[in-house]
């Protein structure tokens, strides 16, 4: 198995994140149908659409939430559809979420070193059972995580309850969470939601430093138009489960699909 994954390793010129005809359906209802769009390496991808376009849906199934029931998922070479929900983050994939998913009764600093374990899973074993190796593990989880927490201008806060902290710097901490697996790509489902103005500024310049200085592509679910465009490379429109344009964010904002998801069908033809 192992050596059949390595050998299918893309190269460094093929897209990290290939979505390809991936459709799922729940019941009755097509959540999304056969959608496809690549996400280049070192890319800041925008991912938009009205409620209920299936950006959320297609979130879960990278993250192997959810099973798609036709389509191909390749990232860095692999096929995601084929791998385990447990490889996920040893593979490169972070992500964070809409509705915080942090251990609240935990310290910030502990819920990054969960991170920082959940990329080598066997660490939490290993330091139970006092195995060999396990002292070295501990101490670069620990150095890894005072690094992120650093990073990210969480100092201050190492050694909080999350629970008590406020909304926005909860989900810093999340972020870093999500930073600790060392991913290629990362995946960032509503990063706006909930915060100030303040902190709206700040966010943008976090996304492209992490593009800019750690090399991490980037793929957003984000309602927060002025964001999403301004900090896109690209941006994929989703609307019934379909792609309905791809593009710049110049391109897309302007297309009539776009328009007339967002602003009904009578805004295109006033447009036109």
């Amino acid at each position: 198995m192992r050596q059949a994954m390595v050998a299918e390793r893309s190269t460094g010129a093929d897209p990290l994140l290939r979505i390809e005809g991936v459709c799922v359906r729940f019941g009755g209802i097509v959540a999304l149908d056969g959608v496809s769009f690549d996400v280049r390496r070192g890319e800041i991808c925008g991912l938009i659409g009205p409620n209920g376009a299936g950006k959320s849906t297609l979130f879960n199934v990278i993250s192997r939430l959810y099973a798609a029931q036709a389509g191909r998922i390749g990232f860095d070479g692999f096929d995601l559809t084929r791998l385990a929900r447990d490889r996920m983050a040893a593979l490169g994939i972070g992500r964070t979420f809409q509705n915080l998913a942090l251990f609240r009764s935990m310290t910030v600093l502990e819920n990054v070193l969960v991170g920082c374990h959940a990329r080598h899973h066997a660490g939490f074993l290993r330091n139970a059972l006092r195995l060999p190796g396990s002292r070295r593990i501990e101490e670069a989880a620990q150095a890894q995580a005072h690094e992120l927490v650093e990073f990210l201008g969480l100092m201050r806060f190492a050694h909080r309850l999350v629970a008590d902290l406020p909304f926005g710097t909860q989900k810093r901490v999340e972020l870093a969470r999500a930073l600790a697996c060392q991913p290629k790509l990362l995946l960032l489902d509503e990063p706006a939601c909930g915060l100030n103005h303040e902190e709206l500024q700040g966010l943008g310049d976090l996304v492209r430093r992490l593009r800019d200085r750690r090399g991490i592509t980037v793929l957003l679910v984000e309602h927060n138009m002025g964001l999403v465009m301004g900090l896109s490379d690209k941006v994929v429109a989703l609307n019934f489960g379909r792609r309905i344009a791809e593009g710049t964010p110049t391109e897309v904002q302007a297309h009539p699909d776009v328009i007339a998801a967002y602003l009904g069908s009578d805004a295109t033809e006033a447009a036109a």
